[in-house]
C-alpha cells in the first residue's frame, strides 16, 4: 500500500517541483513503484517531465477530478496515466485545473474527492507524491486531505520561510478540524542552497533552531545550480541530465534520508 506525501509550500520558486521529480525517480531508482501527480494549474511537473504542452492532453487530473464528482463508482482508475522513460508514472495536470478548483468550492464533499481516488490507486504503488499549487486553495486542500504527510521544500532565504510558517498552520487547521486528523509532516528540506554565503546558512540555522524540536529537517541540502534547473527542460530527472554533478549527489542523499524513515 502507497505512502502518499504532498510536496508543498505556499511560496513559488522554491524547488518544488525539482524535488517531487528527483525524488520520485530516486525512488524509482531505487526499485519503489511510483506515482507523481501534477497538482497544480501551471503543468509544471509535467512538462519537466517531457509533456512539454500539458494543456494539449486530452485526459489529465482535471478529468479526474471531473469524473470523480460525477460517475464516481464506475471510474477508470487507470485512465490518463502516463509513463515515463525513468520508470515512474504521472497523472498529469493543465490549466483546466483552474476551473476544476473554482468548481470543487460548490460541491458537497469536494475537498475529499482526490482522497478517494487515492485510496483506490494506492494498492498499485509504494509512493505516491503530489506537487502541490503554491498556494492554500482548493487543489492543495485536496493533496492534504489526501496525504499521510507533507514534505516542505524551503528555499534558503528570507521570504520563502514566511510561506513555511502559513502552510504549517494551514496543516494544524486540517487536523483539527478532523479532515486529515493524522497527517504529518514528513520533514523540511532546504533546497537552492547557496553554501558560499553566509547568509544561506543563517536562514537554514535559524529555520532549525525553530523547528527542529517539532519537525523532521532533513540533513542533505540541495545546492543552487542551473543544471537543475535546466532539467525541466530537457524532460528527464538530474541523474540523467547530470549524473556526476551535485545536485544528483544531493537528491540520491535525499532518497536515502526518506527511504531510512520508511
Amino acid at each position: 500500500m502507497a505512502k502518499v506525501i504532498a510536496v508543498a509550500n505556499q511560496k513559488g520558486g522554491v524547488g518544488k517541483t525539482t524535488t517531487c521529480v528527483n525524488l520520485g525517480i530516486g525512488l524509482a531508482r531505487a526499485g519503489k513503484k511510483v506515482l507523481l501527480v501534477d497538482a497544480d494549474a501551471q503543468g509544471s511537473l509535467t512538462a519537466s517531465l517531457g509533456w512539454q504542452r500539458p494543456d494539449q492532453l486530452d485526459i489529465t487530473l482535471a478529468t479526474v477530478f471531473n469524473d470523480m464528482s460525477s460517475n464516481w463508482d464506475n471510474i477508470d482508475i487507470s485512465k490518463g496515466i502516463l509513463h515515463h522513460a525513468e520508470d515512474i508514472d504521472l497523472i498529469p495536470g493543465n490549466i483546466e485545473l483552474s476551473g476544476v478548483e473554482l468548481s470543487l468550492v460548490a460541491i458537497t464533499g469536494g475537498e475529499f474527492l482526490l482522497r478517494d481516488y487515492i485510496d483506490r490507486i494506492k494498492p498499485q504503488y509504494d509512493y505516491i507524491l503530489i506537487d502541490c499549487t503554491p498556494s492554500l486553495g482548493m487543489l492543495t486542500m485536496n493533496a492534504l486531505i489526501a496525504a499521510e504527510s507533507v514534505l516542505i521544500p524551503v528555499q534558503a532565504a528570507y521570504l520563502p520561510t514566511k510561506g513555511l510558517q502559513q502552510l504549517i498552520r494551514t496543516i494544524g487547521m486540517i487536523r483539527n478540524r478532523h479532515m486529515n486528523p493524522d497527517l504529518k509532516i514528513e520533514g523540511i528540506l532546504f533546497t537552492m542552497v547557496d553554501q558560499r554565503t553566509n547568509y544561506a546558512k543563517e536562514v537554514c540555522e535559524s529555520i532549525r533552531q525553530a523547528y527542529q524540536n517539532e519537525v523532521m529537517i532533513y540533513k542533505t541540502l540541495i545546492p543552487l545550480s542551473v543544471r537543475a534547473v535546466e532539467t525541466a527542460a530537457a524532460g528527464e530527472s538530474i541523474y540523467r541530465y547530470d549524473p556526476k554533478g551535485k545536485v544528483a549527489a544531493a537528491y540520491e542523499d535525499f532518497t536515502k534520508e526518506v527511504l531510512s524513515h520508511e
